[in-house]
Parts: structure tokens; C-alpha cells; sequence
């Protein structure tokens, strides 16, 4: 059977499940759990149509892992089927002391067999300076399972609002995907409760605004905004909000920062009249985030530089005075009132 060294994506991996070309052996991993789990279902389904019961299936977790037990589920041939499933969770194998014994199992896997390592809290870190963790990979299918781009999103989005009876118009679907982070996994239900709730057939942000619950990031980028507005009120009700979410106040004062120097960088593209592409590449954000760049270049039309320097400033200096011991709370209110500019800030 011939390999590749990487998969390129979600999209080949259901192409190869459909034709029934599947490999030997997977390495799952990535940020959008969602696509993850469907790909296991899909795998699944075409190899254990009897079920997940069956003695063609079996699921390890990593702190169960042993060379012996993952050679003996290997070596059991399938029963009444062509092939069998053997899922190993959290098992980080490039960090196995027995990496050279699994690289030698890697490679001579029998053609009945479809082994699957999926990365979930484990961190997905293989070392290409390392020829052990090059020989692990040479002989498996890798799949990075990442947030879609823009375009991918929206129309998931629309579509699954469609599959609930609803409608959404572009920018809100990309607002939708702004507040959650791009996850599909936080999306999909997300858009159910927000379909639910909204009363016309058409899904509004003030409906999305009543019922979503926004990332930590996503907050501080509704605070920011609220600022810009000059309105110190639907400001606080924010940083109420990320109250509420338990986070600790070095973690909230981190995120406000975070967005008030990428809204600094905005400004300073604005001011040299570079567009998002340049932005993305100042602070760093992969292509999969383009919807965020587009919405903070928006929101530093709003405001100036000199704004925009002071409030990273103010940012600074909260988290030093964080680190000298001052109330959490106090001081993240009193960076509030310092951000909601004096020249026209409402109470």
C-alpha cells in the first residue's frame, strides 16, 4: 500500500474513507475536535459496521498503553470482516521509551489492521531532529485537524442554520464564528441554542448576543469594541460577563492586552495604508483567522494612534501593578475606566 508522509486534510481523509481506501495508520490531531470525531465515526462506520462492541474494535487510553497490549490488539485477526479498528488516545509516541520497538511495529503492520493515534490533551510535538520520530512518521498518515478558513466557516455555519429552519446572513455568520473562537465543536451548539431562541426567521447578532457565550478572547475583543463605541457601560457588562467566567484576572488583564496591541498594530497598518495581509503577519495569525483581522482593522477605524499607544500602555501597566500584589478585580474596573476615552466616553 502506498504512503504518504502527511494527509493533507479532512477532506482527503472522507475521500479515502469513502472509496474505501484507508491506511494501515493515522495520527490524529489538531484544534477542531469536531472534524476529529467524524472522521473516528466515519472510520468507524466502514470498518465496524457491526458496531463498537464487536471483537473488531477496541479503543485504548494512553496511561493503558503498553508495547505488549498494542501488539496483541495488532496481531488479532479480524473476525467475520476484512479489517479491524484499534484507537489509541493520548499516547504520546514520541515520547515512548520504547520508540525504535514501535517504529519496527510501524513498519510492518499487517494489511488487516487500521491503527489510530488520537492527540487530545496530549500536545501533538514530534522533534523532525530526531530520525526516531522522522522513522515513526515515514510509515503513518498524519491529519491536522485546524479551524476552517473563513469561507469553509460561513458556510458550515448557513448551512446548519439552514438544517435548523433558520437563516444568517454573511456577516453575522462571521461574527457567530468570531465570538466562539472558529471551533465547530463550540459552534455546533451554539448555533442550536441561538436558532431556538431567535423569533424571526432570519438569525440576528442581537440574538446571538443574547444567548452565545463569547471565548475569553472573543470578550475582550467585545470589551475593546464596546470602548471605541464610548460605551463604558456595555463595557463593564462585559468585563461582568468575564467575571462570571472564573478566569484568573493575570489571564483576563493577558487577553485585554493581547487585543489592544493587535488593535495598535491595526492602526498602524491603517496609518500606513497596509491592509489585513500585513496585519496578520505582524501579529503573527495563521491564514485560518482572517475573519479576526478583517474585524480589528474595522474597529481601529474607530479610533487613533495616540489611543491606541495609551491604551497599550494602560494595559501595562495594570499587569505590573497585578504583579506587585494590588486587588485583581480593582485594578482590571480601573483599566476599564482608563480605556473608555475621555473624549466622549457615556456612562
Amino acid at each position: 500500500m502506498s504512503r504518504e508522509k502527511k494527509e493533507d486534510g479532512y477532506k482527503t481523509l472522507t475521500a479515502a474513507i469513502a472509496a474505501d481506501r484507508i491506511e494501515n495508520l493515522y495520527i490524529f490531531h489538531g484544534e477542531e475536535r469536531y472534524l476529529l470525531e467524524r472522521s473516528l465515526a466515519q472510520l468507524r462506520q466502514r470498518l465496524c459496521p457491526e458496531g463498537l462492541d464487536s471483537f473488531n474494535y477496541k479503543r485504548f487510553e494512553g496511561k493503558d498503553v503498553t508495547l505488549g497490549v498494542l501488539g496483541g490488539a495488532i496481531e488479532a485477526l479480524p473476525v467475520f470482516a476484512d479489517r479491524s479498528l484499534v484507537e489509541i488516545h493520548d499516547f504520546d509516541i514520541f515520547k515512548s521509551e520504547e520508540k525504535p520497538r514501535l517504529a519496527d511495529m510501524f513498519a510492518d503492520l499487517p494489511d488487516y489492521i487500521c491503527v489510530v493515534f488520537v492527540y487530545d490533551t496530549v500536545t501533538y510535538k514530534p522533534d523532525g531532529r530526531k530520525k526516531l520520530d522522522s522513522g515513526l512518521l515515514k510509515h503513518a498518515k498524519v491529519v491536522e485537524f485546524s479551524i476552517q478558513t473563513r469561507d469553509k466557516l460561513v458556510k458550515w455555519i448557513k448551512r446548519h442554520f439552514e438544517d435548523a429552519g433558520k437563516r444568517i446572513g454573511t456577516s453575522d455568520a462571521e461574527y457567530l464564528a468570531l465570538m466562539t473562537g472558529g471551533l465547530m465543536t463550540t459552534l455546533h451548539n451554539e448555533i442550536e441554542k441561538a436558532a431556538a431562541f431567535a423569533k424571526d426567521e432570519t438569525v440576528t447578532r442581537s440574538d446571538i448576543d443574547a444567548v452565545v457565550i463569547p471565548t475569553v478572547d472573543t470578550a475582550s475583543y467585545k470589551l475593546s469594541d464596546a470602548l471605541l463605541r464610548h460605551d463604558y457601560t456595555g463595557a463593564l457588562r462585559v468585563l461582568e460577563d468575564l467575571f462570571h467566567m472564573r478566569e484568573a484576572p493575570h489571564k483576563l488583564i493577558f487577553s485585554i492586552s493581547l487585543k489592544m496591541r493587535q488593535l495598535l498594530a491595526a492602526r498602524v497598518c491603517i496609518e500606513n495604508n497596509l491592509d489585513k495581509t500585513a496585519l496578520m503577519e505582524i501579529c503573527g495569525m495563521p491564514p485560518k483567522y482572517e475573519f479576526q483581522a478583517r474585524a480589528l482593522i474595522a474597529t481601529a477605524r474607530k479610533t487613533t494612534l495616540t489611543q491606541c499607544l495609551d491604551a497599550a500602555l494602560a494595559c501595562s501597566e495594570t499587569a505590573y501593578a497585578l504583579n506587585t500584589g494590588s486587588d485583581p478585580e480593582a485594578r482590571i474596573v480601573e483599566l476599564i475606566t482608563k480605556l473608555a476615552f475621555a473624549d466622549g466616553a457615556r456612562a
